[in-house]
């Protein structure tokens, strides 16, 4: 972990945002239009996913990819003008809000701008010619890091953005160098001393691919030498396989207990139900009320909980990334979960979100009681995940305590209280 990183962090709510199919529009002016309603979610960080021009060879889709880049110097004439764009991010911070957009350096497009000035800064595969390490990434050549110049060039732009935006969102960061992100977290903070920098991380199988290839391929332990946070995609296959009925909840729930004894004290985890990657967490949890429980258990975790641009309204379909797709901001099967978002965005305000030392177990029925705990004052929480009745036992002394989500009474009674199927958490 970065060792200046701030564990009051841990109380940020960070909703995901790709401009292109945010709205009919597709433009920064649309999002900053609909920046009162993403605030009251209790939104801290908006997270925008790629903003720059993408590239027209090689385009899967008919739009491409926002990951195959050609230039990280400029904005997406789609989405609006570099003025427009410096207007949203001024909008956002004017409502106390934060930004962070995304960096993708591992790779550019086929045609990018660095292509045509600097050939030499590429990988290129034993023909001479432009390549990647991951076959199925046709749209993108990948770059070499072997090259200092190419440090020196990809830093100057990160101070450009810097001094315009919160942070970064650094894509595929395990592909790159962690001495690359150590040295431009340290010269970043030359003009954004509170920078931001989040990693997506990748899943075990992945990274144990690449490093079979002979690529680089960081660990999560290495990521935090320079990240103030990366993303869980450490449990990540074990919540998708537990919904997908392949795996247990205690392989899940053992995951995120682990997290806290293999990371340093102040490590930070981006925790996700999904991203634009992933399946849509309604689509792999159709009941609504099991779809609650996730959520309020999503933010119980220690770390920062994520939010994809619809998932407040149980939207069930994953955008696609390479044509117009635009995402319903509306309720999908009656489900409006934004006042029950924000009560969880306030509950996360407590320092005992940033400051207590976690604990899950699962209990009958797949409901978790979860804790955190910091000297005399404890959060718990209990989540039922299939949405059912359960009698579960809870660290708490008898008596009458106050559900936080729903400010209901409940009774602890030799040790136990009766879960209808609601989510709670009850602080002491």
């Amino acid at each position: 972990m970065a060792s200046n990183t701030s564990k009051s962090l841990r109380n940020s709510v960070l909703y995901q945002i790709f401009v292109r199919n945010y709205s009919k529009e597709g433009t920064f002016a649309q999002v900053e239009a609909d920046l009162d309603r993403i605030k009251s979610l209790g939104t801290d960080i908006i997270y925008l996913m790629p903003i720059h021009p993408i590239g027209e060879k090689a385009r899967k889709g008919s739009l491409g990819s926002p990951y195959a880049i050609s230039d990280y110097r400029a904005v997406n004439p789609e989405f609006g003008t570099l003025e427009d764009f410096k207007s949203l991010v001024d909008a956002i911070h004017k409502k106390g809000m934060k930004c962070i957009i995304d960096v993708v350096y591992n790779h550019t497009s086929p045609d990018s701008v660095l292509v045509k000035e600097h050939p030499e800064w590429f990988f290129h595969k034993e023909d001479g010619s432009f390549g990647n390490h991951v076959g199925d990434w046709s749209d993108i050549i990948d770059l070499d890091y072997t090259n200092e110049q190419l440090w020196d060039y990809q830093i100057e732009t990160l101070m450009y953005w810097a001094k315009i935006v919160d942070g970064f969102r650094c894509d595929v960061a395990p592909m790159v160098p962690i001495e690359f992100w150590e040295r431009a977290r340290k010269e970043v903070a030359q003009v954004c001393p509170d920078c931001i920098w989040l990693a997506e991380s990748v899943e075990y199988s992945f990274l144990t691919y690449l490093r079979g290839c002979g690529i680089t391929a960081l660990s999560d332990g290495e990521i935090f030498r320079a990240f103030d946070l990366s993303y869980d995609y450490d449990v990540y296959p074990s919540l998708a396989g537990y919904l997908c009925g392949e795996k247990e909840l205690k392989d899940y729930l053992e995951g995120l207990n682990r997290q806290e004894v293999i990371y340093p004290a102040n490590y930070i985890k981006l925790h996700f139900l999904e991203n634009h990657d992933q399946t849509r967490a309604h689509f792999l949890i159709p009941d609504e009320k099991a779809l609650r429980n996730f959520t309020a258990f999503l933010f119980f975790q220690k770390g920062i909980p994520f939010i994809y641009a619809g998932q407040e309204f149980g939207a069930s379909h994953l955008p696609s990334l390479f044509d117009k797709d635009t995402i319903s901001l509306r309720p999908e099967d009656g489900i409006d979960m934004t006042d029950f978002i924000r009560t969880l965005s306030f509950i996360k305000k407590d320092a005992i979100f940033a400051d207590g030392i976690f604990e899950c177990k699962a209990s009958e029925n797949d409901t978790v009681v979860a804790t955190l705990t910091h000297g005399e004052k404890k959060a718990v929480g209990v989540f039922a995940l299939k949405a059912q009745t359960s009698n579960v036992r809870v660290p708490l002394p008898d008596g009458i305590y106050k559900n936080l989500i729903d400010g209901s009474d409940v009774e602890v009674f030799r040790g136990g209280l009766q879960c209808y199927g609601e989510p709670m958490i009850i602080l002491k």
